[in-house]
């Protein structure tokens, strides 16, 4: 019984350890040098907003590192959105042909590293005396770990440990045209809240007796557009400190503030004062045009906004004058704002050979010095991730320039990245776990579901929600989530696994009845001699 027993707990570790072992890991043994007689190809997946400066930026980036490790190639893979990245680096996870650096986010690694191929973690890396941050065999000047703006870096880490280098930060703005609301009666505030929209934005759907509006005399003005609405919903649950998720991967966000927020929303998408990004297209577009108020995006989009600005997607003939002033998104509590960090960072995944491996962080880690951080800052609405970088005299005169002209000192883009600064310790990010991606996009279908839906002239009662957040578990498999701590998959097991785990328990009563049973006949031998 007892070999029986030891068998049966080596089958059920075997089956724990091959479900739930070295996936994700991502470690691996650093070299005690970098070989820099050894070729080394690496890729280098990267997003450029269609910025053709940005493409420069990543291309002389590659170019310099090349100059210091002549024996690295850097291989540059360009993508205009972080969602063909993910869905590109998940293809390619089962083929072992993902990228060796990759510009991503913390929710797309804890999906990734679920996979066979694994993200690198990074803390013995980060430490590492001649490799590491500042590390005494660079070639260049990089950070140390004290010269990243530490929430920044804190918001790579998953689970105990850092898996990505922060490259640059953003948050969300409202570009609001000033010219337009002030001649309707109104004020701008410093710090916007959520009824102050309401009222502005009901207030410009009036019309003339020609079907004109008011406000800008043409047929047509959306007054309040939200490019991402997965942040609005996250935004809004987290300024009334109302439940999304926790740091266990458990959902929270079906609950009254949701309702109450989507019944908000039916309200003004129903009277056409308010449409997203999916319904109507770009805000910006709109904004330049005369045809919306209030357009939140991304400050990483600065330069797309305003009558100036110098990526405009319009004609110029459609375009407005008017004055543009950047404002935090609108909140709940303006004693206490709340704004989401958001903005790439840097992973790198783990190959074969640990040299190839080495070259993918040092070249990681030049991603972060002055020269890089600083140049693709001022192509948008970005801040460097770096206070070696920020406090520079470069970055410095640059701010100092708003309004120089409109290109490299547009003044939108150049506020935009202020009203960042000055509110970093107002920012915050979501729990990260595998699922959390889906969680995301659920968030932001919802508002796009009950805007629809108000418009088709359906109601938007409690049957509605309930109907619909059964439809977000569904469609999204939010009931199949599971939480990746340390780079482990502490998901589901499969079937297989489950029963196997199964027949060994019930084996292990049986044996222990039958044992029980043997015991018990014996004592009763034993009491009736």
């Amino acid at each position: 019984m007892k070999k029986i027993l030891c068998l049966s707990m080596i089958a059920l570790c075997m089956v724990l350890s091959g479900c739930h072992g070295s996936r994700g890991s991502g470690t691996f043994e650093i070299p005690s040098e970098f070989d820099q007689d050894k070729k080394i190809e690496i890729t280098f997946w990267a997003k450029n907003d269609t910025n053709v400066t940005q493409s420069k930026i990543y291309e002389k980036a590659a170019s310099d590192f090349n100059k210091l490790y002549p024996n690295v190639q850097v291989n540059i893979r360009l993508y205009t959105d972080y969602g063909k990245i993910y869905n590109d680096v998940i293809t390619n996870i089962s083929t072992n042909t993902t990228p060796n650096v990759c510009i991503t986010y913390p929710d797309h690694i804890a999906t990734y590293l679920t996979g066979n191929e694994t993200v690198v973690k990074l803390d013995d890396l980060m430490k590492n005396e001649k490799y590491g941050l500042a590390g005494s065999e660079l070639k260049f000047d990089g950070p140390s770990q004290s010269q990243i703006v530490p929430s920044f870096l804190n918001e790579c880490r998953i689970g105990e440990n850092f898996y990505a280098l922060p490259f640059m930060r953003s948050t969300e703005a409202c570009y609001i045209n000033k010219t337009y609301v002030e001649a309707m009666g109104y004020e701008i505030p410093d710090i916007l809240t959520w009824d102050f929209i309401w009222e502005v934005s009901e207030a410009a759907t009036k019309k003339d007796a020609d079907g004109n509006y008011l406000v800008n005399g043409q047929k047509t003005m959306i007054p309040f557009i939200y490019k991402s609405t997965d942040n609005m919903m996250i935004s809004m649950l987290k300024q009334k400190n109302a439940g999304y998720s926790d740091e266990n991967g458990n959902i929270l966000i079906f609950n009254d503030t949701t309702r109450e927020i989507l019944r908000t929303v039916a309200e003004h998408a129903g009277s056409y004062a308010f449409s997203t990004f999916k319904i109507s297209s770009y805000p910006g577009n709109f904004l330049n045009a005369g045809q919306c108020l209030f357009a939140i995006d991304s400050t990483a989009g600065a330069s797309w906004m305003g009558s100036d600005a110098p990526l405009s997607d319009i004609s110029e003939d459609k375009i407005v004058d008017f004055e543009t002033v950047v404002r935090p998104i609108p909140q709940f509590d303006t004693s206490n704002p709340k704004m989401i960090s958001q903005g790439p960072s840097v992973c790198i995944f783990n190959k074969q050979d640990p040299q190839e491996v080495l070259a993918s962080w040092l070249f990681a880690q030049f991603l972060l010095t002055n020269e890089t951080q600083i140049a693709y800052a001022q192509t948008e609405g970005y801040i460097p991730v770096t206070t070696k970088a920020g406090d520079s005299k470069e970055y410095r005169d640059y701010l100092a320039g708003c309004g120089k002209d409109n290109n490299l000192y547009y003044d939108v883009k150049i506020k935009a990245a202020e009203m960042l600064m000055a509110n970093t310790e107002n920012t915050f990010v979501t729990p990260v776990f595998n699922g959390s991606t889906s969680l995301r996009d659920a968030a932001g279908q919802m508002i796009e579901n009950t805007a629809k839906a108000v418009r088709r002239k359906q109601t938007a009662d409690d049957k509605f929600f309930d109907s619909m957040f059964d439809d977000m578990v569904s469609l999204y498999h939010l009931d199949q989530i599971s939480m990746v701590k340390g780079g482990s998959d502490l998901g589901p097991l499969p079937g297989p696994a489950v029963a196997l785990i199964v027949a060994l328990i019930t084996a292990w009563v049986i044996i222990i009845g039958i044992n029980v049973k043997d015991i018990v006949k014996k004592r009763r031998a034993e009491n009736n001699t």
